[in-house]
């Protein structure tokens, strides 16, 4: 499958890499190679085997969500260089 430049730039853009006319010339060739690659994965005969998630065995491992109480939490705060507020870090809003 052979990657035009258009699509290259487009891939590059979706990425948000900048690429120069030498990159997406290099890059068109290795990613269509990339791709001819895994087309061979096309002509091997999978309808024998069963589709599976994952191979451990493991099934729905939670564990439960509990309060513990910390033997340093005061020592922790401390070395804050935010303001401490009702024993938790003040910090800038992110929104």
């Amino acid at each position: 499958m052979k990657l035009t430049h258009d699509e290259v730039k487009k891939i590059a853009k979706l990425a948000r890499l900048g690429l120069s006319e030498a990159e997406v010339e290099k890059f068109s060739v290795q990613l269509s190679d990339i791709l001819d690659h895994a087309k061979m994965l096309d002509e091997i005969d999978t309808s024998k085997v069963e589709p599976i998630a994952q191979i451990t065995g493991l099934t729905n491992v939670n564990f439960k969500d509990e309060v513990q109480n910390c033997a340093v939490t005061d020592e922790l705060l401390k070395q804050s260089p935010q303001p401490i507020h009702n024993r938790m870090i003040k910090v800038k809003s992110v929104f």
